[in-house]
């Protein structure tokens, strides 16, 4: 039949992956660009290759460490938010029914139901599901957006080491004289693929977030090169 939707289709959409995408995009991209820059500033003032390392892996490990206690922090509030107005919405369907039923309504109005459609179906929604339907419809909680504190804070700093370890492996690997420049040229190149993949995970266009990156990253590192060379001691 025309118009029929096939059994078992599922439409998929990219906001569907915004959460998620935010917080990985935003890990990886702190972790290659904060650990490139440290390392630059500290080879460009002279020190040791041991040094260098150092400043690295310490960068990775604190920096991961962070976003996830950050992470949990913040998501822990969130959690915490939303616990307390779901306990305080479950309080008042018992107390006040026809009210509740009222406020739905109100809100399926605003949406552009009649007003005899929209009672309707608030006491639908409210009779299979009267807390998930005011969770969702008037509280904005729901299953793809309720706080994970726990998974926010691992996510985070898995996505923070995978950045980070890519500056970190391009100095280890490159000659003493060319770390700052095989670190540069490393982190780039990287910030810019994780702009495009961003970008065309999230159904964009892949060069404008490109470019912000790169730009960003030049910044970063450039401005941390110049505090090296300042204040670093000639070996």
């Amino acid at each position: 039949m025309e118009g029929k939707i096939p059994s078992g289709f599922k439409e998929v959409h990219a906001t569907a992956r915004l959460g998620w995408l935010r917080a990985t995009v935003l890990g990886a991209n702190d972790g290659i660009l904060s650990t490139s820059s440290l390392i630059i500033g500290v080879a460009s003032a002279h020190a040791t290759q041991g040094n260098i390392l150092l400043a690295g892996i310490s960068s990775l490990v604190a920096g991961a460490m962070s976003m996830a206690a950050g992470e949990y922090v913040s998501v822990s509030s969130q959690a915490d938010s939303e616990k307390a107005d779901l306990a305080r919405e479950k309080k008042e369907l018992g107390s006040s029914w026809d009210t509740e039923v009222n406020e739905l309504a109100g809100i399926y109005c605003q949406r552009g139901l009649d007003d005899i459609l929209a009672h309707k179906v608030a006491l639908q929604l409210m009779k299979y599901d009267a807390l998930g339907a005011h969770a969702r419809d008037e509280l904005g909680i729901s299953e793809a957006t309720a706080a994970r504190p726990l998974q926010a804070a691992f996510a985070s700093a898995g996505a923070f080491s995978s950045g980070a370890i890519l500056p970190v492996l391009a100095a280890l690997l490159s000659p003493d004289s060319m770390v700052s420049w095989t670190v540069f040229t490393i982190s780039l190149i990287s910030l810019a693929l994780l702009g495009v993949l961003g970008a065309r995970v999230g159904g964009a266009s892949p060069w404008r977030p490109a470019m912000r990156v790169i730009f960003w990253g030049v910044v970063a590192m450039a401005m941390t090169s110049a505090i090296g060379r300042i204040f670093g001691v000639q070996a």
